[in-house]
């Protein structure tokens, strides 16, 4: 078996890869092992099975899967896995993303996404939920993210208003 990977972030198309980086960054900086794949529930769809059924081999435990219009990626992997999977919906041009949240969202009883905002910042927080679902178990990953919420505070404390 070769290197862990403990988030595998998927997405529908190349032209996602603008709001994906959000989430490859805060993974980057938390320091959190991470593959990322191109791959379309409907123009790849066995592509998606396959990979999906061989990432528990990896020892992946958390699945990002970012997808815009119909947006049936996250619904995709979540069918053919018990891994945890968070769906980011993509803003499209045609109605803002709001296809591509409805599409992440309205899952079947027994076949559940955690969704995310639309967009970047959907992106950035598909990320950190990852991380937190990792440091349940993960003791170095949850100081990290005791760390990064406190940097955000302290960030907002020292906004003045005069």
């Amino acid at each position: 078996m070769g290197k862990k990977i403990k988030v595998a972030v998927m997405m529908g198309s190349k032209s996602d890869l603008h709001t994906v980086q959000e989430t490859i960054k805060v993974l980057k900086e938390l320091k959190v092992s991470h593959e990322v794949k191109v791959l379309s529930a409907h123009r790849t769809p066995k592509d998606v099975v396959r990979y999906v059924e061989q990432l528990s081999n990896k020892g992946t435990q958390v699945i990002i899967a970012a997808a815009g219009m119909s947006a049936a990626l996250a619904g995709t992997v979540a069918a053919h896995t018990i891994l945890p999977v968070i769906g980011i919906p993509i803003e499209t041009k045609t109605l803002k993303g709001l296809d591509s949240l409805l599409s992440t969202v309205q899952m079947p009883k027994g076949i559940p996404v955690a969704c995310v905002s639309i967009g970047k910042h959907g992106a950035q927080n598909a990320a950190i939920l990852a991380c937190q679902i990792l440091a349940l178990q993960d003791d170095k990953l949850l100081k990290k993210m005791l760390k990064f919420k406190e940097k955000m505070a302290q960030a907002i404390r020292k906004i003045k208003i005069s």
